[in-house]
């Protein structure tokens, strides 16, 4: 899905990664500046990329201003409330921005989103930002996004390819580099607690604790909980713990070793018709038509 919007010699383009997941590229090569405008919900984050010339963001209606300057990028995230671009293109300059939900972006990472987290206690409740220079190799992608002239019927590959290894490049750090730096480390001790939580409702899966249980088990109020296992693992705790079953269930399922039934205790079902609705709701078919078409 593309989107394109052309004043004079200024566009705004918008590419569809995958879903949630897009490129905006911006390019204003007239003589005046340009405002850009387009909504952005609570659960993405943001990078953005000066290419060429400079920009800024303006939030608040006015009241607070963000500028960023040529070969400089900025990261945006605001678990608290939408912030959505509200550009002004400086004559004579190039930005590209990538927007993704946080979900996707902890899945990135690693199977279980980890604990990378963009705010800790006393950052929670503001915006957060971070800007860095753009290195070499980011340039290189960020010119290929920006420049493309590929056949159009592989641009969504290409653009795929591209996105993901801009990011890639964006959080590369030298081997040594001190960890404290990193601006995804969130409170120890609350990732610890959230961290076992998860670990808790696993060993438990066929019959886990309550939330209230669960808050009181790992000492935290149970809307911290709620926040922090969000924020670490993009989804909620019983959503988070629904997939996990559903997975445990497809893969026993795999070996050939339990009947439909046995797997469905296991994973907490106590009626095989409850066990086979939820599995058809996670993977769109009954247990029976899984086993079938791995035997066919």
């Amino acid at each position: 899905m593309d989107f394109q919007k052309n004043v004079a010699q200024s566009f705004y383009e918008e590419t569809l990664i995958e879903p949630g997941f897009f490129i905006l590229k911006f390019n204003n090569e007239t003589d005046e500046n340009q405002t850009f405008k387009r909504e952005v919900s609570s659960n993405f984050i943001q990078f953005h990329f000066c290419i060429k010339g400079s920009a800024s963001f303006i939030f608040n209606e006015g009241n607070y201003t963000l500028p960023l300057q040529e070969e400089n990028s900025l990261l945006l995230y605001n678990p608290q409330r939408d912030l959505p671009i509200n550009l002004v293109l400086n004559k004579h300059s190039w930005m590209l921005s990538v927007l993704l939900p946080i979900n996707k972006f902890h899945g990135l990472f690693s199977t279980e989103a980890n604990y990378i987290t963009f705010l800790s206690e006393e950052n929670k409740d503001r915006k957060y930002y971070k800007d860095a220079h753009i290195s070499p190799s980011m340039a290189i992608v960020l010119n290929q996004l920006m420049n493309y002239n590929l056949h159009p019927t592989i641009k969504p590959l290409y653009f795929k390819g591209k996105a993901y290894e801009l990011i890639s490049l964006y959080f590369n750090r030298p081997a040594d580099a001190d960890i404290e730096q990193c601006p995804f480390l969130a409170d120890e001790d609350k990732v610890s607690k959230i961290k076992k939580a998860k670990q808790i409702m696993v060993s438990r899966m066929a019959e886990p604790p309550t939330l209230q249980e669960l808050a009181d088990e790992i000492n935290l109020p149970i809307n911290r909980l709620k926040e922090g296992f969000k924020q670490i693992y993009g989804d909620s705790v019983f959503s988070f713990l629904f997939d996990y079953k559903m997975e445990v269930a497809r893969q026993l399922l795999a070996t050939g070793s339990h009947n439909v039934n046995e797997v469905g205790l296991k994973v907490g079902y106590s009626t095989a018709s409850h066990f086979i609705a939820a599995f058809k709701k996670k993977f769109g078919t009954t247990p029976k038509k899984f086993l079938m078409g791995l035997n066919s």
